[in-house]
């Protein structure tokens, strides 16, 4: 089939024949390709049903929640009237695809072949309507279904005046159901019902309408709150496995709110009408969130906090037929079971998860072991442990488990040591296991055979592996052993990590981070955040020392902000403390942003500081544009319109005047200026005069200039300020000492400044 034509010769397969051979490839290798369904079922509806009726079953296998499809899947077979394949469809579909459309497809197959069987074909459509209301009838677009029942009951004839009068009361108690209800045409019913009740009598309208007021005003409101959630959800969406996209998020997000919503039971209805609205609106968030095993989860614990187990059970085991791979909802069901008492079906479950054995993970084998020991007790774990023993999916995990199990629960060092001891024959290269095991001889005390251990695995395992082994061997020498074997262990521990750098005699030396390692514990350091800032970056330094060349340094020096971000570590700032994020300067991720600066949200206490013009770029006349250099001003006006919240603009800028950025326009217009004498750059880290000067100068202005320097230098390195305030105050004292040097100096536009941006500065003499 192409474009909505099939070859002369096509057969129904277990698929579907295209003419474009590459078509067919793309369809059937992306599964769930969503344009691809769509073209198929387009192209289905130009197809004989004998050959529609294989790309419908390829597309409902993929899609069977999909209730557009299987719509046109009955209407072709309705067209060519085969009743039977439509009641077939409609049996496998129904309960499954609650949708108001779908739902009204079968009450007109229903009135056509009721339509010439008199009194008794009228009893089954209404039957058919009942059955209908029932289960959509809580629908926000159930409203023409409600008004189509009512038409028809009211063109019923009535023979008798008995007849009459039942015809009648079934058309009340239909429309009392109906306007309790919030959907989209609440207010049309109720005016039908208002004409009809006075119709009939208006004595007893009165009586009636003022009892079913309230009720009415109850669900218009709520119908106002409702419509707000369902206008969010795309209800031509098909079921396709999560793949993060912001579509997916937000009607992830959209049906979150809604079943929230539902959940609230906002009308204050009676219980059990409640959970029927509730589980109604889980049924639809299915239809859509079919392959996410958190709604399914959610669905079945709402039943099992709602007192009715066997309908989470129920939805459980729908569950694991729509996602038979997801070990999640297993678990959860084998606990549900479990906590019910229900033991033989929750070791079904575990068996499931086991399958036969070859396909299973270590960790089914481990959580299948703690079911047996907790429902049968220890002789049942431990048989089974025999037989996973022989599994191929065996790891070492199933060891340390059992042990552990042995050892915590029926408080047999003896067996669980047996247990290691077996594992270390088939697990001795596997660091993890030697990691644990120690562990465990840790905790009885066994120093010695904790020493044996090391020593065995450190003799076998290659050098690459056995650095956490080294480094935890290291740590139970301070712990346990005494000075010489500690300084012994970690002697050696430096000698095999020389084997595996290039920097082998460096690593060798000994070091105060030595000392600052073996004296530590948990977070207590023998040094101020000062002293264990500064070990680590001459550790960095010491490491690096060698790559100096292939990274210079930049031609304007580097601050103590620069080696931060060029890679040295500063642990001061974490030193002592957790340093959280400031969370009222968070926004929270909304795919239904819009682009723009518009889109932007303004959060408290981050003032807008790049206000935008008409046509999207920056406004000149700002206060802050004024003072900033043509670099930065250049970089600035050029800056996207950002998606997102506002930055603290002063933050920024004071980021960037601590940094050095240089380029070459920069350095050519520097150079002259520095052959005529211009003041000596501000950017040098150590605040000297590293030039060579064009002509000479009075001791008086050379004198003026290195106190200029140093002053602007000692400023300059300070730390980063933390906050808009700290910043003016920086601006502020540059300005001052920049007055106060006796000449004057300009930075790209602004004194205080300094040179950090592009190293452009133009002297006057005073």
């Amino acid at each position: 089939m192409s474009n909505g034509t099939a070859e002369s010769n096509s057969t129904p397969l277990s698929g579907w024949k295209l003419k474009d051979k590459e078509t067919q490839d793309n369809s059937m290798s992306d599964k769930y390709n969503v344009e691809a369904a769509e073209t198929l079922a387009n192209g289905a509806l130009h197809l004989p049903i004998s050959e529609a009726v294989p790309i419908y079953e390829q597309l409902l296998t993929t899609f069977p929640t999909a209730a557009k499809f299987w719509k046109q899947f009955i209407e072709a077979h309705m067209a060519v009237n085969n009743d039977e394949a439509t009641r077939q469809v409609f049996s496998r579909c129904l309960l499954n695809c609650l949708q108001v459309s779908l739902w009204r497809c079968y009450i007109r197959f229903i009135k056509k072949v009721n339509d010439k069987r008199g009194i008794e074909g009228q009893e089954e459509t209404k039957k058919a309507f009942d059955f209908m209301l029932n289960y959509v009838g809580a629908d926000i677009a159930s409203g023409p279904v409600w008004l189509e029942y009512l038409a028809y009951l009211k063109s019923l004839p009535a023979q008798t005046t008995l007849e009459e009068s039942q015809r009648m009361t079934l058309i009340r108690k239909t429309y009392q159901r109906a306007i309790v209800l919030p959907t989209h045409h609440v207010e049309q019913l109720w005016r039908d019902y208002e004409s009809f009740e006075n119709s009939v009598s208006r004595a007893l309208a009165k009586g009636l309408l003022s009892e079913y007021q309230p009720k009415y005003n109850s669900a218009k409101a709520v119908y106002r709150e409702r419509k707000k959630y369902v206008d969010e959800i795309d209800w031509n969406m098909l079921a396709v496995p999560p793949s993060g996209s912001p579509k997916e998020e937000m009607q992830w997000i959209a049906w979150n709110k809604l079943l929230s919503f539902e959940k609230g039971n906002p009308q204050r209805i009676d219980n059990a009408s409640a959970n029927k609205r509730i589980a109604f609106a889980f049924e639809q968030c299915l239809m859509y969130l079919y392959h996410y095993p958190d709604i399914w989860y959610e669905y079945a614990q709402w039943h099992a906090k709602s007192g009715s187990t066997d309908s989470a059970v129920k939805v459980f085991q729908r569950a694991l037929k729509a996602l038979p791979d997801s070990e999640m909802l297993k678990y959860a069901y084998a606990e549900l079971e479990e906590s019910h008492g229900a033991i033989q079906a929750a070791k079904k479950v575990y068996e499931l998860l086991l399958g036969d054995g070859l396909n299973a993970t270590a960790l089914s084998h481990i959580q299948f072991i703690r079911f047996l020991r907790r429902t049968e007790g220890v002789e049942a774990a431990r048989k089974y442990f025999l037989e996973a023993r022989k599994s191929p999916s065996c790891s070492y995990h199933v060891y340390v488990a059992y042990a552990m199990m042995a050892f915590c629960l029926d408080k047999d060092s003896k067996v669980a040591h047996n247990i290691f001891e077996v594992g270390l024959k088939r697990f001795m290269h596997e660091p993890g296991y030697i990691l644990e095991y120690a562990d465990f001889l840790c905790r009885l005390n066994d120093d010695r055979n904790i020493r044996a251990l090391f020593e065995r695995a450190l003799s076998s395992l290659p050098p690459d592996e056995s650095v956490e082994v080294w480094k935890r061997f290291s740590q139970f020498e301070q712990t346990y052993g005494d000075l010489s074997s500690m300084l012994k262990v970690e002697q050696r521990r430096k000698e095999a990590m020389s084997r595996m750098g290039e920097d082998g005699e460096s690593v060798l030396e000994s070091s105060l981070q030595d000392v600052l390692s073996r004296y530590s514990f948990m977070d207590l350091w023998p040094c101020s955040a000062r002293d264990l800032d500064h070990l680590t970056r001459q550790e960095w330094l010491s490491k690096n020392i060698n790559k100096k060349i292939e990274n210079p340094v930049p031609p304007n020096g580097a601050s103590s902000s620069d080696r931060s971000i060029s890679g040295i570590p500063n642990v001061s700032n974490y030193f002592g403390k957790i340093v959280y994020p400031d969370t009222s300067r968070m926004a929270i991720y909304d795919p239904t942003q819009r682009p723009g600066p518009a889109a932007a949200p303004m959060l408290p206490g981050v003032p807008s500081m790049l206000p935008f013009g008409n046509e999207g770029a920056l406004n000149p006349s700002n206060g802050i544009m004024k003072v900033l250099p043509p670099a930065l001003l250049n970089f600035v006006a050029n800056l996207p319109a950002v998606d997102g919240p506002s930055p603290d603009v002063d933050f920024v800028i004071s980021i960037c005047l601590q940094s050095n950025l240089t380029s070459t326009n920069a350095i050519s217009v520097a150079r002259p200026q520095l052959q005529v004498g211009s003041a000596p750059s501000t950017s040098n880290v150590s605040g000297s005069n590293n030039y060579k000067q064009g002509g000479r100068l009075s001791g008086k202005r050379k004198a003026s200039e290195r106190q200029e320097d140093d002053d602007t230098s000692t400023t300059q390195s300070q730390p980063l300020p933390r906050d808009a305030f700290k910043i003016r105050q920086l601006q502020k004292a540059r300005a001052t000492s920049s007055r106060g040097g006796g000449g004057s100096a300009s930075y790209g536009g602004s004194a205080s400044y300094g040179s950090g941006f592009s190293g452009d500065l133009s002297a006057s003499s005073g």
